[in-house]
C-alpha cells in the first residue's frame, strides 16, 4: 500500500486547523494602515515551521490571564502571507497560480520567516520556469537577489546572466532603467563575454536613454548635448578597455563622441591609434570574449571550465589555452541517483573524467581529475598516477578563490570501491551525497575545515579533444 494515499486526509486536516476558530493562541497582525489583517493560529505550529517566528513567540510568552500572544509582521502583505501560512501548515504552495512578481513577494517573506525550504523551492522553480521574465526584469531581480545572503541561486543566475549572455540585459526591454550602479557591475567584470565595442555602444545607449531630449546622432549634439551625456556616463566611462578596441572602431565609434571622454584620455587614445608601434602592447587588461559554449552543467560556468582546462595541461592561469577540450556530461546525481552504484555503473573504465562537487548550503564547489579509468573494486584498491589533482572554489561566482592540490604520492591518487562515489586519495572523497575532506596524498587541504560535508549536486564530465 502506498502511503502517499493517507496525505490528502492529513492536509485537509491542517487547513481545518487552521480555520480553527476556537483553539488558536496566536494573532499576528499582518501589514500597515490602511492594509492590516489579523490572522490566527497556532504557537505549536509556528514553533517548528518557522525560525523566525519561533524567536517572536519565544520573546512574547502567553500570560497567565489568558492573552492571546500577539505577532506584528509590518514589512509583508497580507495578500502574501495568507500564502505563506497556508504553506506553514499544509506543506504545500502552487506557484503556478501566482503571477512571478507575487511569487517574488513570497520568496522575500519567506526569507523574512526563515522559511528556508521554501526558499531553496521558489528559486529553483523560477530559475527553471520563468528564466525570460527575469531577464527582462533583470533589475528587480538582481536588487532582490544581491539584497539577501539567503538567494545564493539567484545570485548565481544573475551573475552568470551578466557574464555570459549580456545581451539579454543589454537588449531588454527595460535596459536603460538599470541603475548606473548595477551597469557598472556589468562592464566593469573580466568574464563579460562581449566584444569592447558593443560594450561602449551599449553603455553610449544607456546615457542616451537618461536623457530623451538628446538626439541619437552626435552630430546634431551642441556643447551644452555633450556636456549633459559626459556627466551621464562619467561614473561609467574608466570602466571600458579602450585599448581593446581596433583603430577601425575606435575611428568609428569612440571619435564621433570624443567630447565625452575626458580630456587626457582623448590625447592617450589618439596618440595610441595614430602610432602602429604603440599598438603592438595592449594596455587594458583582457575580458574573456570566448562565447558560451553548450557546457552541461549546473555547477560550473565556461569559466571555470576553461581554468580546469589549463590545470589539465599543466599551464599558468595567464597562459593561453593550449587544447580546447570538451567537458561530456556522465553522470548527475540529480538525475541519475547519488548512489555509489550508480555512479560505478556509468563512469566505470572511462578514462579523463572532471569530478565536481556543489557543497550543500554553501557557494563552495570541491572536485578532482582522474586521468586513469574509475573501477569497481569489491576489496578497495588504489589506482597508480601522478597527473590527478584535486580543487576548490570558496565562492562559485568567483573563480579567483581557487585552490588546486596535485597528487604527490602517485600510487595512493585514487581510490576505487564498489561501495563509494569517487575517491581521490583519502583527499576528497564522495560515498553517495556525503563526503569528507582530509589532507594526505595531495600537496595541500583544498578545505579550511576537515568537516564532513553533503553534496547539494555532484557531477562526473569526460574530457574529451
Amino acid at each position: 500500500m502506498d502511503d502517499n494515499n493517507l496525505l490528502p486526509k492529513l492536509f485537509q486536516n491542517l487547513l481545518e486547523i487552521l480555520n480553527d476558530e476556537e483553539y488558536y493562541d496566536v494573532t499576528i497582525e499582518v501589514g500597515n494602515d490602511p492594509y492590516i489583517k489579523i490572522f490566527r493560529a497556532h504557537m505549536v505550529i509556528l514553533h517548528y515551521r518557522s525560525t523566525y517566528l519561533r524567536r517572536m513567540l519565544s520573546t512574547n510568552k502567553k500570560n497567565n490571564d489568558g492573552t492571546l500572544v500577539h505577532i506584528k509582521l509590518p514589512n509583508i502583505l497580507p495578500e502574501i502571507f495568507q500564502i505563506i501560512l497556508r504553506y506553514i501548515y499544509s506543506g504545500r504552495i502552487n506557484l503556478e497560480e501566482y503571477d512571478t512578481s507575487d511569487i517574488i513577494k513570497i520568496l522575500i517573506a519567506g526569507s523574512e520567516l526563515g522559511l528556508q525550504e521554501l526558499i531553496t523551492y521558489i528559486q529553483s522553480f523560477l530559475i527553471k520556469t520563468k528564466a525570460n521574465w527575469m531577464e527582462q526584469n533583470f533589475n528587480l531581480i538582481y536588487q532582490t537577489c544581491f539584497e539577501n545572503d539567503s538567494f545564493l541561486e539567484l545570485q548565481n543566475f544573475c551573475t552568470n546572466l551578466t557574464s555570459e549572455e549580456p545581451d539579454k540585459i543589454f537588449e531588454s526591454l527595460n535596459f536603460a532603467s538599470i541603475p548606473e550602479k548595477l551597469l557598472i557591475t556589468i562592464i566593469q567584470s573580466d568574464n563579460l563575454q562581449m566584444d569592447e565595442v558593443q560594450v561602449w555602444k551599449h553603455m553610449v545607449k544607456w546615457g542616451l536613454a537618461q536623457n530623451p531630449e538628446l538626439s541619437s546622432d552626435p552630430a546634431n549634439f551642441s556643447k551644452e548635448d555633450f556636456n549633459t551625456l559626459k556627466n551621464s556616463l562619467h561614473n561609467c566611462i574608466p570602466f571600458i578597455r579602450f585599448y581593446n578596441l581596433t583603430s577601425d572602431e575606435f575611428s568609428k565609434e569612440i571619435l564621433p563622441y570624443k567630447k565625452v571622454l575626458p580630456k587626457e584620455l582623448y590625447k592617450d587614445l589618439l596618440k595610441y591609434f595614430l602610432d602602429s608601434n604603440n599598438q603592438s602592447i595592449k594596455q587594458s587588461k583582457s575580458r574573456i570574449t570566448t562565447k558560451k559554449n553548450n557546457i552541461d552543467s549546473k555547477i560550473i560556468t565556461t569559466q571555470h571550465a576553461e581554468l580546469i582546462s589549463k590545470w589539465i595541461d599543466r599551464l599558468e592561469i595567464t597562459d593561453e589555452i593550449e587544447t580546447a577540450y570538451k567537458f561530456q556530461l556522465l553522470f548527475r546525481g540529480s538525475r541519475d541517483g547519488f548512489t555509489a552504484e550508480k555512479f560505478h555503473e556509468i563512469c566505470d573504465n572511462q578514462p579523463n573524467t572532471i569530478t565536481i562537487v556543489k557543497v550543500k548550503d554553501s557557494t563552495e564547489i570541491l572536485g578532482g581529475y582522474n586521468p586513469i579509468e574509475w573501477k569497481s573494486d569489491d576489496y578497495g584498491k588504489y589506482g597508480t598516477t601522478n597527473d590527478s589533482f584535486i580543487f576548490s572554489f570558496k565562492n562559485s561566482d568567483d573563480i579567483e578563490s581557487h585552490i588546486v592540490s596535485r597528487v604527490e604520492n602517485e600510487e595512493y591518487a585514487i581510490y576505487n570501491y564498489h561501495d563509494s562515489g569517487p575517491i581521490f586519495g583519502d583527499d576528497l572523497t564522495l560515498i553517495s551525497d556525503y563526503g569528507f575532506c582530509v589532507n594526505c596524498y595531495y600537496e595541500k587541504q583544498i578545505r579550511k575545515t576537515n568537516d564532513d560535508f553533503y553534496a547539494k549536486e555532484y557531477e562526473v564530465f569526460q574530457i574529451l579533444n
